[in-house]
Parts: structure tokens; sequence; C-alpha cells
């Protein structure tokens, strides 16, 4: 840029500051300072899905929230805002630089990984196969030619769809639904559809909760053990960099084996060998 000669040093001076304001606001451009210096980091996440994210006495609650605060508690580098919002819109959001951060029970993905950076494991989440009590669904092999609800975009849906590639001429019948896992295990239970894959602490909570006495779980065997993660836009490294490094003391001192405990109805928290940010190849 060339400043003309009539600025004088006070022009010079202004502009100067200006561009080092302008050059320093580049380095995290979908994030924001507070007053207290701090910066503004918004986490996005649903708030409908009782264990990892819901609401309590009017504030959000459940165990991805309660990881995150204890991540940013005390923290002198950011302060963290909570924003509830659809699950679609966590990414969408992300995407945008609405939404710096996010967590509500995800589950990584190659699709993922190439438009968002992940945490390191903040838990697992074993699946199970939730039928009726009278089913003659006996295993993850007898889902064919039945019916379930699956939220559009989500890794249950993903797997489904990939399911009835491999069984076209007897395919699961799939409906979307924006509904939450509470209304459609309620629908299950009613018998309005013949089953459903979903993780073991959030159906073991609804189930007893709700006390949809005519359902039961299968558990489903898998190959690798089912991680969830927080994710973030491509541009906070830094912040990615904060929260494994921080997650790693929480994982030392106990302190996600206990939230773990309470939230999620027993320990589910990773070991420290397991503290890796998962990779796309």
């Amino acid at each position: 840029m060339k400043v003309k000669k009539l600025l004088g040093i006070a022009g010079l001076t202004l502009a100067a500051g200006a561009l080092l304001a302008a050059c320093s606001s580049k380095s995290d451009s979908s994030s924001s300072s507070s007053k207290s210096g701090k910066t503004e980091i918004t986490f996005a996440t649903v708030g409908t899905t009782k264990p990892f994210s819901y609401e309590k006495d009017g504030k959000l609650t459940g165990y991805d929230v309660e990881v995150a605060k204890a991540v940013f508690k005390g923290s002198d580098k950011y302060s963290v805002t909570f924003k509830k919002t659809e699950w679609s819109s966590i990414f969408t959001g992300i995407d945008a630089g609405k939404y710096q951060m996010g967590g509500n029970n995800i589950s990584f993905s190659t699709e993922r990984a190439s438009k968002y950076l992940f945490s390191t494991p903040i838990g697992s989440t074993p699946a199970v196969l939730v039928v009726p009590k009278n089913s003659n669904i006996k295993s993850y092999d007898d889902i064919a030619g039945h019916s379930t609800q699956v939220v559009q975009g989500t890794s249950t849906a993903t797997q489904l769809e990939n399911f009835n590639k491999n069984h076209s001429s007897d395919p699961v019948k799939i409906n979307y639904t924006e509904e939450t896992i509470s209304q459609i295990l309620g629908n299950l239970n009613s018998g309005k559809y013949d089953f459903k894959i979903f993780d073991a602490p959030s159906v073991n909570s609804i189930i007893k909760e709700q006390g949809l006495t005519n359902l039961k779980t299968i558990e489903l065997p898998s190959d690798e053990k089912p991680y969830i993660y927080f994710i973030f836009g491509q541009d906070q490294k830094d912040l990615q960099t904060f929260v494994n490094k921080r997650l790693k003391e929480l994982q030392k001192d106990g302190t996600l084996a206990k939230l773990s405990k309470e939230y999620l109805g027993g320990d589910y928290a990773p070991s420290a060998d397991e503290l890796t940010v998962p990779s796309a190849s």
C-alpha cells in the first residue's frame, strides 16, 4: 500500500496501527474477543439428545457440554458460550464461521474429516440394536426389509444407506426425520417402526426415564471402538491444540471418567493411549 506524503507522521502512525490491527484479526477470522480480552468461542450442540446434550432448569448440560465446560474452566485465553441448534446446523454453522466448535455425540467419518478438525476422543459409545421385545430381529443381519427412522447426515444414516446398496433386493425402509432420539424410541415402542440403531448410553437412559418397557437392546459387534469427538472449523488449529491438551489433563486427573459415570451411566472415558486425533487416511 502506498501512503501519501501529506499524511505526515501522525497519519503514518494511524495507518500502521490500522494495518497491524487488520493483520492480527486474520489469525482467527471466525472468532472474536470479549471485553476481558479472551477469545470468544461459540460451541454448537443440539440440546435434546440426553445424555450428551439436553436442558435442565433452563440450562444446557449433558456429557459433551460438561466436558467442554471442564476444558475451558479457568482458561485465560478462551471463553465459551453454548448455542442450542439443530443437528445439521452444527455443521453448516461451523462452515459459515458462526460456530467455532461443536459437540453432540459426534462420530468420525472421512467425509467429515475433509471439512472439519477433530479433537482426540472424549468418550466411546458402543452401538446397540433396539427392537420391540416380540421382534423377529435377533441380529444386525435380520434388519433387511424392516423399517427405521434416522436423521439425515448421521453415521447411522450412512451405515444403513450402505447396507441398502448391498441388499438392494430387500432394503431397509429408511424414514428420514428431524425427531429427537426420545421421540424415535417412543415411536418404536408403540410399534410404528421395527428397529433403531443408536448408542447404548442414550438408549439405556431414555428407556429407563420414559418407561419404554416394550423395548430391548441387542449388542452390535464392532471391529473398532466407536469414539465420539468435538469438531472445529478448519481455521481453528490453535483451539484444537488447546482443547486436546486440556482433554489429556482431564483424562489424567479422572475428570472424564467421573463425568462419564455421571452422565453416560458407565466409564466410557478414553484411556491415555486412546487420546489421538483420528486420521482420514
